[in-house]
């Protein structure tokens, strides 16, 4: 396969970035995105040029770090796939492919595709943990947890923080990401105690990070890898709401 790349070059954080255009040739149908990244990378650094850098760690699918806008798509056209999982067999010989980083304010690039998502750290940090003492260890299944309860938290805790949902989002809201953590530890018996709390503290650092308000699009839902159903919003709303009233 041959390829025309319009990939987004920056040097750092303060200056400005740009569209840069590149030919790639012997592209194999069955590389990955990220290793047909490595590919341009071999040869930009055999001309004598810079690499383009970009985030990566697992690449299979479970880190959420190989986080790029793929032709307008978050993480590229295949629907429940992320980045390092999408393979070039999904385009045409000849075709152009335009990369860039996430585009939203709580997300700044720091270089080329890399973006600095530690805003979501911080949102964690603000509540996303059980922090009451409940002593050792219990055996197993001393806790029942209803089937669908347990279930819906699994689905849940399956976000991995990739940040599609704030890059998708004409609000660049990361409702979606904060509902799925919240709708993770509201389900079991162990996030209860501290549940509204939780709501309203995690709630209040997403806003004072400048993440935006969600106004039903449902794009976040569209492009999210690990298919994260927008019920965890309504449910998030409905903590910080009783958090706020009671």
């Amino acid at each position: 396969m041959r390829l025309t790349l319009h990939v987004w070059r920056q040097a750092n954080s303060a200056a400005r970035g740009g569209m840069v255009t590149y030919q790639l040739d012997d592209v194999s149908p069955d590389e990955s995105f990220l290793e047909m990244l490595d590919k341009l990378n071999e040869q930009l650094i055999e001309r004598g040029e810079e690499p383009v850098a970009f985030d990566h760690d697992c690449r299979e699918g479970i880190c959420g770090s190989c986080s790029l806008m793929i032709d307008g798509i978050a993480h590229g056209p295949d629907a429940a796939t992320t980045t390092c999982q999408l393979h070039m067999r999904r385009f045409r010989d000849g075709a152009e492919i335009y990369i860039e980083p996430w585009r939203a304010k709580a997300f700044p690039v720091l270089r080329d595709l890399i973006t600095d998502r530690s805003a979501f750290d911080r949102v964690i940090q603000a509540g996303g943990y059980v922090s009451v003492n409940t002593g050792s260890a219990p055996d197993a299944n001393a806790v029942p947890v209803p089937k669908a309860d347990a279930d819906a938290a699994m689905d849940a805790a399956a976000c991995i923080g990739c940040g599609a949902c704030v890059a998708t989002c004409k609000n660049a809201s990361a409702m979606l990401f904060v509902g799925a953590k919240l709708a993770h530890l509201a389900r079991l018996p162990q996030g209860q105690a501290e549940r509204r709390m939780r709501a309203k503290r995690m709630v209040e650092q997403m806003d004072a990070e400048g993440f935006g308000a969600c106004t039903n699009q449902l794009e976040c839902e569209a492009v999210c890898p690990k298919e994260i159903r927008v019920s965890v919003i309504a449910a998030m709303n409905r903590d910080f709401l009783r958090s706020s009233v009671f």
